[in-house]
Order: structure tokens, then sequence, then C-alpha cells
């Protein structure tokens, strides 16, 4: 089936390329921060449309695109090639490619060498990996290699398994300070941005306002700088069960479903196609294919 070109969807020309020195002055003019998942061009086009300063090309894209149950089966080269769809149309935001299991936790030189592929064949602004710990010199290492780095900690779903399965973090005084030390450890390995996620909204708000650089909750309450979801979960595209921290701003999957079925039922009762959606040839044309195929 072939693919027809289309007119381009109307844009209004935006202001050029977000940096990090500007998303770094929104947290201290306490400006917030909007981060929205896509995984695809024409999802990159509305998200830049609607003015987001950052996408993050999220591992959630093995449940959500691939089918998967987890993120974990996500491979570098499928976050590439949809990082790449990204930033094919994305313009004034910054576009996270997230670096999926896999591909950092061996070594430092193996998380630089693929957070080098995400940026140079996927075109990734930053890159964007879980974890604290030994995941800290992962970080540093990156950043040194000048590639912005979003770190992210709180529920990390490639360990959910470890973690005792995808539930908040920081619940106890303990754990919220090693939240807050891992948060300080990343800022001064060199992260960009971090992400804070299934975090008591207290815990979150007091790393905000510990850290110099901007934190994304998802879960975290409204004390972050800034705020991430899912693309398909906010707009009700995704069947399976949400965390209890999704707002749906759409049922698009209802609508889509409706359309599905009527377009179905126009193409069996002959609805669909009408003249209007059809092509014409010239009568003299149509007169000389006729005489063609009755001399044959």
């Amino acid at each position: 089936m072939s693919v027809w070109p289309r007119d381009p969807a109307p844009s209004t020309p935006g202001p050029g390329k977000l940096t990090l020195p500007e998303l770094a002055a929104m947290k201290r003019r306490g400006d917030r921060i909007v981060m929205v998942t896509a995984y695809d061009a024409p999802a990159a086009t509305l998200a830049d449309q609607a003015g987001v300063e950052l996408i993050l090309v999220g591992d959630t894209a093995a449940m959500v695109m691939l089918g998967h149950a987890s993120t974990v089966p996500v491979t570098l080269d499928e976050m590439i090639f949809l990082t790449r769809a990204v930033t094919r149309t994305a313009q004034r935001p910054l576009v996270v490619g997230d670096l999926p299991f896999g591909s950092y936790e061996v070594s430092d030189e193996q998380a630089v060498t693929s957070a080098i592929r995400l940026v140079k064949e996927g075109g990734a602004d930053l890159v964007k990996l879980e974890g604290a710990g030994r995941m800290t010199a992962r970080v540093e290492a990156i950043a040194g290699a000048n590639i912005g780095v979003v770190a992210h900690i709180g529920l990390t779903p490639q360990s959910a398994t470890k973690l005792g399965g995808f539930r908040a973090q920081g619940r106890t005084a303990d754990a919220a300070l090693q939240l807050l030390d891992d948060a300080l450890a990343l800022q001064a390995a060199g992260a960009s941005a971090l992400v804070l996620e299934a975090v008591p909204a207290q815990i979150a708000t007091r790393i905000s306002q510990t850290l110099a650089i901007p934190t994304i909750g998802i879960g975290a309450g409204a004390g972050c700088d800034g705020q991430v979801m899912v693309w398909h979960d906010l707009l009700g595209l995704f069947a399976g069960s949400t965390p209890r921290f999704v707002r749906r701003y759409a049922d698009l999957a209802g609508q889509i479903a409706e359309a599905l079925g009527q377009y179905a039922d126009d193409v069996r009762s002959g609805a669909f196609p009408e003249e209007q959606h059809t092509y014409s040839i010239p009568d003299e044309e149509l007169a000389r294919f006729e005489a063609a195929l009755s001399a044959r």
C-alpha cells in the first residue's frame, strides 16, 4: 500500500531550540517545565506545537508501542530508531533519548558508547538513565563525554523487580534520606536534570528545593520543577491499567475504536468509498481502453 504525500499540519513558527541553560533558568525563575513522552514523528510534531520543553523518547515504548509486559526487552537499536523518528520533526523541545536496560550497566565505556549512539544516530539532545549508586559513575562518564544526562531515581522501572515491584519509594525516613543523597550525588556527577518517580510529594519537594538542577516529577507531587506524562496514558490510548498518578486528558482509544468500527461498517455496506473519494479518467481515454479490451 502506498503512502501519498500529505499537506503538512498547520503550525505556528515558534522560538528556536531550547537549551540547557534556558532550562536551568526556568527553575531559577520558578517556571514550570513540561515533559511528555513521544515515540514517532506525528506525536513529536504535536508535542512541539503544544509548546512542551522536553520530549522523552522513553523505554516505555516497550510496553505502549511494542507490546511487551515491561520496559526491559526494548533494545538500544529500537530506541535509536524511535528517537530518530522524534528528532526528525521536533524543533523547539529538547529530546531526551532513554538508555534501555542492558545498554549502560556493564561499564562506563559501555554507557558512553551507548549514549554516543543515541546522540549520533538518534539525534537525541540528552540521554536518560536510571539509578544511582554505581550508576552515578555512568552519569559522570557520559557527562564527561560532553553529553547531557537526565538521571532517574525513585521507582526505576528497569529494576522494579529488585525494588519489590511497581511501588512508591522513599516512604521511610532512611529511604527518603538515601534519595536525597542519591540526588545530590547525581547532580555532582554532572546530571543536567533529575526525574523523580513515585516519591512522596513532601520528599520530592525537599529534593527539588535542595538541588540546583531541574527536577521532573511523575507521581512525585506538584513541588517538582516540572512534570512528565506518558503519551498513551494522558491521551487515553493505552488499554492497560495505569498508575494512580495518571490523569487522562482524553479518551482517544474510545474515539479510535468508534471510528474504526464505522469505517468497517461503511466498507461492508458499500457506503465507502463514495465518488468524492475516487479518481476519474477522461471519457475519450476510457473509450480507447474499452475498445482495446474489445479488440483482445
